[in-house]
């Protein structure tokens, strides 16, 4: 028996044991809502009561809006899945599984089958006939397809058993039998395009840095994850950190590389430490290190922390701070492909791309061309925040449209109505509510005025100020700047000027004007990726929302009522029913009245929090201009 196989054997054990397993999702997001204290619940309940049962940890499930999230498994059972699990409902989940049953409250749904995605194969959890609601078929789930985080929430991360159970390590047993053109023809034909945000060709790029003259070369993973709201690599790396490192050894067998670095940010110390384990366990198996797989090739892989600049996830940057310089960009050509790392070829991609390549070898480049639209192959991993029912990290094929992400995954803006999606980051732009059906790929969101990026995706409701949300962006951007070349340094910097006076009521209609020429001229003499694309949410919101951005400098009103300088904020008496939410959130006891009668607003105690705002189901507490209001009115 090969030491593959012999992981595998353990790892289904680990996997499927012969008693009740408990898994709890303990990711950055899972811990954040409480998913420590839930795991040390269970492990002292189990204990208290003598159980013969195991506690175990997982990575994120991608359902964060629901965490902490937890799973428990009987023998010959199928997998059930809780959701916002607290110390309470995990004492009771030990005692009635104690006795022969579950609880019903907060049940998610159950998981029959699981689907080992490297092999194709379906393996039957029970030979129980499902009933009662699939995990798979509630609408979060549903249109999902898991490539990239086929193993998140299902794996401990920490096991490299577990993950070889699921079909891990096999790809690059393979890539090591082929030719290293083969690997790069296969990941050619997949149409795999980087997931950082530039959508290059991958294998192009393999294929410029295998070119390249010299005899040294290296792979470089990014994982210098900074777009605000964005956290898909993060969740790769806590969940599934051997995917990473299996992509990039085969990386480094077909390019001609000996060595790689993952260059991840401080700010994950949960996502280092999971890395660095898992290249403990990688070289303590032979599948990193020397003489890999008996194939005479050697590869080694360290982890670099970045220190939070956002511009060093642009290439050249990033290479200048593991060279231990100031983290700036330089010009391009040479690119890295040809004269990188200490000037020698290097092939750089983020953390999802690394994670796609083991399935692209493992079940070949048709497999992975088949999902997605002509143009954009296979699947694309999104954070999907902000005024949404279900927030959470979310996978989909390429051409999915932002309708079918933000209302069937995600469940809709709730009783707000949808007004924009945000996608690509900080460098990305915003689609009007009236664009909804686009389908999700490089050149349609191009087309829209926005980016693909790395995955973030802020959605927004009727609340939100698009003249605000360009100026946060832009603020983030700008603070963001290295400084090195003067169209973002000083470019960036009279543009939030304007938009900061816009918000302020101080702004006059050629500010427009200036802000959309001055956007045009850092877009196209900035330096780099950071400086080209840091106009974009703004040129965006005024080619989408430009009636709101005059009606700040004309009328000096907010339509949204969140420039507080801007707006007053008035309860129409024929909608109010008198519920009484305003008057129990508002910090400043500004609204009064009796039950179901219209309420009041006084505005001399209002200082315009909008707490009252979230909570009015009927709409009834509206957003003014001041000059429409007379001095003592209070109503």
């Amino acid at each position: 028996m090969n030491r593959l196989e012999e992981l595998r054997r353990a790892g289904l054990n680990s996997l499927y044991p012969e008693k009740v397993k408990f898994t709890v999702g303990r990711a950055t997001c899972g811990r954040a809502s409480g998913a420590d204290e839930v795991y040390r619940v269970l492990q002292d309940e189990v204990a208290r009561q003598g159980l013969d049962f195991e506690v175990a940890s997982t990575g994120c499930l991608g359902l964060c809006q629901e965490e902490p999230l937890v799973s428990v498994r009987c023998p010959g059972g199928p997998r059930r899945v809780y959701g916002r699990v607290n110390p309470e409902l995990a004492r009771q989940l030990v005692e009635e599984v104690a006795r022969g049953g579950f609880p019903r409250r907060r049940l998610l749904g159950k998981v029959y089958e699981d689907e080992v995605l490297i092999t194709g194969e379906r393996v039957k959890l029970t030979g129980e006939a499902p009933e009662g609601r699939l995990l798979a078929e509630i609408p979060f789930y549903a249109p999902q397809i898991k490539v990239a985080t086929r193993n998140c929430g299902w794996i401990d991360p920490g096991s490299i058993a577990e993950y070889v159970a699921r079909g891990g390590y096999r790809a690059l047993e393979q890539a090591l039998k082929m030719r290293p053109g083969e690997i790069i023809e296969e990941v050619l034909a997949s149409g795999l395009r980087g997931r950082g945000g530039g959508g290059f060709p991958t294998g192009r790029k393999w294929a410029l840095a295998r070119q390249a003259p010299g005899e040294t070369r290296y792979v470089i993973c990014n994982a210098d994850e900074g777009d605000p709201g964005a956290y898909m690599d993060r969740s790769i790396l806590e969940g599934d950190p051997h995917t990473v490192l299996e992509g990039m050894v085969i990386g480094g067998y077909a390019i001609g590389a000996q060595s790689g670095i993952i260059y991840c940010r401080a700010e994950y110390p949960l996502a280092v430490a999971t890395l660095r384990e898992a290249i403990r366990q990688a070289e303590e198996h032979g599948f990193l290190g020397e003489n890999i797989f008996g194939s005479g090739f050697d590869f080694h892989i360290e982890v670099v922390e970045g220190r939070g600049a956002f511009v060093c996830g642009e290439e050249t940057a990033l290479i200048a701070s593991i060279e231990g310089r100031m983290g700036e960009p330089r010009p391009r050509p040479p690119y890295p492909a040809e004269q990188g790392l200490w000037g020698k070829p290097t092939c750089i991609n983020n953390v999802e791309t690394w994670a796609n390549i083991p399935p692209i070898i493992a079940r070949g480049s048709r497999w992975f061309a088949g999902m997605g639209t002509g143009t954009s192959k296979g699947t694309k991993v999104f954070a999907l925040v902000g005024d949404i029912r279900n927030n959470g990290l979310v996978e989909v094929p390429m051409g999915t449209t932002l309708r079918q992400i933000v209302y069937d995954v995600g469940g809709g803006t709730g009783i707000f109505d949808l007004k924009a999606v945000q996608t690509g980051g900080p460098s990305g732009g915003c689609i009007p509510a009236g664009m909804i059906d686009l389908p999700v790929d490089y050149e349609a969101l191009t087309g829209a005025g926005s980016i693909m990026g790395s995955g973030g995706m802020v959605v927004m409701d009727e609340r939100s100020c698009m003249v605000d949300v360009a100026r946060f962006f832009l603020a983030f951007t700008q603070d963001e700047s290295c400084g090195k070349c003067l169209p973002c340094r000083e470019g960036t910097r009279q543009m939030l000027e304007i938009l900061n006076r816009i918000c302020a009521g101080e702004a006059e209609l050629p500010d427009l004007e200036l802000l959309e020429e001055l956007g045009r001229a850092v877009k196209d003499a900035s330096l780099c990726g950071l400086g080209q694309t840091a106009p974009t949410p703004v040129l965006s919101t005024l080619k989408y929302f430009r009636e709101e951005y005059e009606a700040h400098i004309r009328d000096r009103f907010c339509p949204a009522g969140v420039c507080p300088e801007l707006f007053e904020l008035v309860i129409a008496e024929d909608a109010c029913r008198g519920c009484g939410l305003c008057v129990k959130v508002c910090p400043q006891g500004a609204i009064t009245g009796e039950k179901e009668r219209p309420h009041h607003l006084d505005r001399k105690k209002c200082v315009r929090c909008r707490a009252c705002l979230g909570v009015c189901r009927r709409k009834a507490i509206k957003a003014v201009p001041r000059k429409e209001l007379s001095d003592d009115a209070d109503a």
